[in-house]
């Protein structure tokens, strides 16, 4: 990231096409199959929003399928875009019912669109992603899914699990630095999308078509925060790939468990239920824990957690993916022993 580069530069634009194409291979995917990869300005919201805003036509119906706040994020997204939005709401400790999303595209035969969340970190629930897209591929509508936290470690083959449309960022399982969100699509897909967009700059088939033909970013892109995603695309690679990644963040959250669980504290999700990507843990039930003074006393340690997204729960979060190691998580835990024993609980 300390080397600067024009946008024009032949090297940057070289750099774009390789990023473009090692992100469809980590989707299992190839532009000969006739999928694409658009590179998008921002958070992973932004690229949420280019999708929602700009596949969809005017006349198009959205399922959001929600068991989270990411979920209800993007019907919010929708609404505010006038598209109409049916939200399937699920408890955010439950799977999404197969039987409840069949029915509900069988009876509101005007939905074209179904969105879903892999990874919901509100509470680190993986959802079945490839059983959701055989029923919505089934009913002939178009699948978007949220992969942000899941994408680079929690293995999908993006045709297998017949995902129209999946939007990562560039600072999660990839382990970048935060400025752009990606998108993979389906040409096919993303050529009837044309006129469609409700905005200039987030206008994906618009960003696409300028990547085509010139190389390049309709507007400035963000040079730094790309060049640090191709490294970081050479450094999973050097790692071995989304099974050696998937590995060591299994193996991190595992360690956690098992730690927290010694130091008496509880998980949110059952077992069955519980990603590797995020865990959130209850509140103890003593008057001695309070939540800001505890993440005040990590963060002096150099740890820094997540407060809460479950709305009807009192938790914390604590993730498993980064450039952090099972030694790392044996320090973190060594941390919270000594922050319990100051607090008293």
């Amino acid at each position: 990231m300390l080397t600067d580069y024009g946008s024009r530069d032949k090297k940057f634009t070289d750099i774009i096409r390789e990023v473009r194409e090692k992100v469809l291979h980590l989707g299992g995917v190839s532009k000969e199959e006739g999928y694409e990869t658009i590179l998008m300005q921002g958070s992973g919201t932004f690229g949420i929003e280019s999708v929602i805003s700009s596949v969809i036509p005017e006349n198009g119906h959205i399922l959001v399928i929600i068991n989270g706040a990411y979920g209800e994020r993007i019907a919010k997204i929708s609404e505010r875009h006038k598209i109409e939005t049916t939200r399937l709401e699920f408890p955010e400790n439950e799977h999404p019912s197969l039987e409840v999303i069949r029915r509900t595209l069988d009876q509101k035969t005007s939905i074209t669109h179904v969105a879903l969340i892999h990874s919901e970190t509100t509470s680190g629930i993986i959802n079945p992603v490839k059983e959701i897209g055989i029923i919505v591929n089934s009913a002939g509508k178009t699948f978007i899914v949220d992969a942000m936290s899941s994408f680079g470690a929690v293995p999908v083959n993006i045709k297998e699990c017949k995902i129209n449309y999946l939007i990562s960022s560039a600072n999660k399982c990839i382990e970048g630095v935060p400025g752009f969100s990606l998108v993979i699509g389906e040409k096919e897909n993303l050529l009837i999308s044309k006129g469609n967009a409700r905005t200039l700059s987030l206008d994906l088939y618009a960003q696409w078509k300028g990547l085509e033909d010139n190389k390049q970013f309709r507007f400035t892109p963000p040079t730094h925060t790309i060049i640090a995603f191709h490294q970081a695309l050479q450094e999973l690679e050097q790692e071995g790939g989304i099974q050696a990644r998937c590995s060591r963040y299994k193996q991190n959250q595992e360690s956690l468990m098992n730690g927290m669980k010694l130091l008496g504290f509880r998980e949110y999700l059952s077992p069955d239920k519980q990603g590797y990507i995020i865990t959130s843990f209850l509140y103890p039930e003593n008057n001695n824990f309070n939540f800001s003074t505890f993440y005040n006393k990590l963060n002096e340690r150099g740890f820094v957690i997540y407060p809460g997204k479950v709305s009807k729960t009192d938790c914390f979060r604590i993730g498993s993916i980064g450039q952090i190691y099972p030694e790392d998580i044996n320090k973190f835990l060594q941390s919270v022993e000594e922050v319990k024993k100051e607090m008293g609980f």
